[in-house]
């Protein structure tokens, strides 16, 4: 399996806790593969993988063990003792943020989409001192481009960000660290659809050439969807 070097987990914690978490993503159907009848979003694009991180706010005990799983990372990977706020990204990063939050007994906010009015404070919700150090957490994320909105919304309100957390990381497009890396922003996640696809192996959910189909996807979405393409032309 040929996962990013960038991917590639640097301790024995972090490789334990994402597999934990792709065993939890799994098993509560957060994420799933359809090789032979791949899903189609919105934007027309196919794929063979789908996950949908707000089912997890359904399972009590599961979002609690995530939860810690999440703390842990963040202590082992960032400055917790330096965050002063926990920021949730609207909509599906405010149960994380508030979790998270309460576990660690520090503050929270939100950061808005789309600003309400004009003020300073106008795309967040709660109290937000000047030059305050901020966690910013949503569920996941695919190129980053959200992250960049709801941090320069942050930054203009005198925030200082540069840490972020989410659940699930894509981990095939390379958008997402290179974008994180030009706002000096250090991304964090639990686990990606490289330690899903492990998972699936390991439990020999699907059968093997299906699962190769996937990989071929993680591998170059690009050129998975292309040639998709071609073998639907008539």
């Amino acid at each position: 399996m040929s996962r990013p070097k960038e991917l590639t987990h640097t301790n024995e914690a972090s490789r334990l806790a994402a597999t934990r978490a792709a065993e939890i993503l799994i098993d509560i159907e957060a994420v799933n593969f359809r090789p032979n009848n791949p899903y189609t979003f919105t934007s027309g694009r196919k794929s063979p993988s789908y996950i949908d991180c707000r089912r997890i706010i359904s399972f009590p005990e599961e979002r609690k063990e995530l939860t810690n799983l999440a703390v842990e990372l963040l202590k082992r990977e960032s400055q917790l003792d330096k965050i002063d706020i926990v920021a949730g990204g609207e909509t599906a990063g405010i149960p994380f943020s508030a979790w998270i939050a309460e576990e660690l007994r520090k503050p929270m906010i939100y950061v808005r989409k789309q600003p309400k009015g004009f003020a300073r404070m106008a795309q967040i919700e709660g109290n937000l001192p000047e030059r305050a150090r901020v966690l910013l957490v949503e569920d996941l994320t695919t190129d980053g481009g959200s992250k960049v909105k709801f941090i320069k919304a942050l930054r203009d309100a005198g925030a200082i960000v540069s840490d972020t957390y989410v659940v699930f990381h894509y981990g095939i497009f390379s958008q997402s660290t290179e974008t994180m890396n030009k706002l000096g922003v250090r991304l964090h996640a639990l686990a990606t659809w490289w330690d899903v696809l492990e998972v699936a192996r390991d439990r020999q959910l699907y059968e093997p050439d299906e699962l190769d189909i996937v990989e071929s996807y993680l591998e170059d979405p690009e050129k998975w969807n292309s040639e998709q393409e071609k073998n639907h032309e008539f």
